[in-house]
């Protein structure tokens, strides 16, 4: 009796074991080209359960709730077989798409074949039409065929006050031995005459992580900035929105070993081309700097690396100012950027109540997914953007991780060599001959809430710039205990007026 007990509860283990094979999920797209496509790129299927919207413009997200996404590099293809993406290709927030759960999704497959765009949009990429699928318990396999592709950039058109510039830079142009060119938007003050002789003094904004020189067309949609910028008592200046797109993500307008020379290509090619344009002073005590987030970053960096360009910046929420104070990690002494000495996974982004968005690992596998390589560092997203502009450039053009992207252990070497891009670090070691260069011109703003904790970095700065002497620092740093990301504690009429009121000091 005892032994045919024996025998049935085998024979019923082995019948589970085969049951729940059988039935296990099994996901794979099967894509195949309309036309000659290149052969090597990044194949990226992204999924969204809202089936009203392209996903593949859709921003991508980084919570553990995030619509799936799944990538695969493509090398030497032969586009008239089909590539396959199934569960071994790497996925976010989803290991492998057999993991994806049950439901309605809509799907679109993007190839990324653009090596000068950061964007996965980039003109010349293919994509396909989003269809809408349903995935259930069982095994399915979808046919997906390439047959769109990104068209070329188009400009916007100008109109009274806003115009656009793209010029061909001859600095990036060599480093890349590519065309590449510079952008921006114009937005001329109430009364703008090229003819009148009138020379005005430029306010040069840099925008968000991603931002781009369309952000000008703001005077068109947003009613109370146009109401401003056409008042008779606003300060009348030029205020020229620049453009961060390069490569390997937003240039932040520096010069850097694998985007290449963006600001030189900015201060000598750019810029003049635009005050000679639109009638500017074009003089050092003409020109100023405002933005935020990587914008506040990329202004405050322009004018301390070129005090003598340009006569001031305001800076709201700075992206790291010190990278003791890397978001939540300390470059220089902690081993490991995904978790903190006690074994905790490290926060990237936070509400103003202090709860946790998503964690850096999380972040930086949205990243590594969607990355050639499956490395964060081509992503073309900001930790990527971060990495190439900071580290140095390996054989082949790649950049160097400062992280490993799977674990997250720091590579300190390379991190020495970030202290380059540490601007108070930087302050600190030229301060003698850099403090009286930057003279009234400091003048930052940060949220003790802020979401991405850049509020650390900027105290750090502060209490450093408080301890200057010969000259003694009179950097305006200010903090509200309450704000978040993006505080910007003046008004746009007062930060025009203060701009104005520098001009010739």
């Amino acid at each position: 009796m005892q032994s045919q007990m024996i025998k049935t509860r085998s024979t019923i283990i082995i019948l589970f074991f085969f049951s729940q094979f059988a039935s296990a999920k099994h996901i794979s797209f099967e894509i195949s080209g309309a036309n000659n496509l290149p052969a090597n790129g990044r194949m990226i299927v992204l999924l969204n359960l809202n089936t009203s919207k392209e996903p593949r413009l859709a921003m991508l997200d980084a919570g553990p709730h995030a619509p799936p996404i799944f990538g695969a590099d493509v090398k030497k293809w032969n586009w008239q077989k089909n590539f396959i993406i199934d569960g071994k290709a790497m996925g976010y927030p989803y290991n492998s798409l057999d993991d994806i759960p049950a439901g309605v999704y809509s799907v679109q497959v993007l190839y990324d074949v653009d090596s000068f765009y950061s964007s996965i949009n980039a003109p010349g990429n293919y994509y396909c039409q989003p269809m809408t699928i349903k995935i259930d318990t069982g095994c399915s396999n979808f046919k997906i065929i390439l047959d769109r592709q990104v068209p070329d950039e188009v400009m916007p058109p100008s109109s009274q006050y806003v115009r656009y510039v793209k010029i061909q830079s001859k600095i990036l142009s060599n480093f890349w031995k590519h065309p590449m060119y510079l952008r921006a938007g114009v937005l001329l003050p109430h009364g703008y005459d090229s003819g009148a002789g009138k020379r005005y003094t430029v306010r040069y904004n840099i925008g968000g992580y991603g931002a781009r020189y369309t952000r000008a067309d703001k005077f068109n949609y947003d009613t109370s900035f146009n109401h401003l910028w056409l008042s008779p008592g606003t300060a009348q200046m030029i205020m020229v929105f620049l453009d961060g797109e390069a490569p390997f993500g937003d240039s932040y307008q520096m010069n850097s070993a694998n985007n290449g020379p963006y600001a030189d290509a900015t201060l000598k090619e750019l810029i003049p081309y635009i005050e000679a344009q639109y009638h500017a002073l074009a003089t050092p005590q003409s020109r100023f700097l405002d933005g935020g987030s990587t914008g506040g970053w990329a202004a405050l960096a322009l004018q301390i690396y070129f005090p003598d360009f340009f006569n001031g910046v305001w800076a709201y929420s700075p992206d790291p100012v010190d990278f003791h104070y890397y978001e939540t990690v300390n470059l220089y002494d902690d081993d490991n950027a995904y978790t903190d000495k006690n074994g905790q996974e490290t926060s990237s982004a936070r509400d103003t109540s202090g709860h946790s968005y998503y964690t850096i690992r999380q972040e930086v596998q949205m990243e590594n997914v969607i990355a050639r390589h499956n490395m964060y560092c081509y992503s073309g997203y900001q930790w990527g953007a971060w990495n190439a502009i900071y580290s140095p450039r390996l054989k082949g053009g790649r950049p160097k991780p400062v992280w490993d992207p799977v674990t997250g252990k720091i590579d300190h070497n390379v991190a020495k060599e970030w202290k380059t891009w540490d601007l108070k670090d930087y302050m600190a070691t030229h301060w003698k001959t850099l403090g009286p260069k930057l003279q009234g011109k400091i003048h930052i703003w940060t949220g003790e809430l802020d979401d991405y904790y850049l509020n650390n970095a900027v105290h750090s700065l502060d209490s450093y710039l408080k301890t200057t002497t010969n000259p003694k620092s009179d950097a305006q740093i200010y903090f509200h205990p309450h704000k978040g990301h993006i505080w910007k504690g003046i008004t746009e009429a007062d930060l025009m007026q203060a701009m104005a009121a520098r001009v010739g000091k």
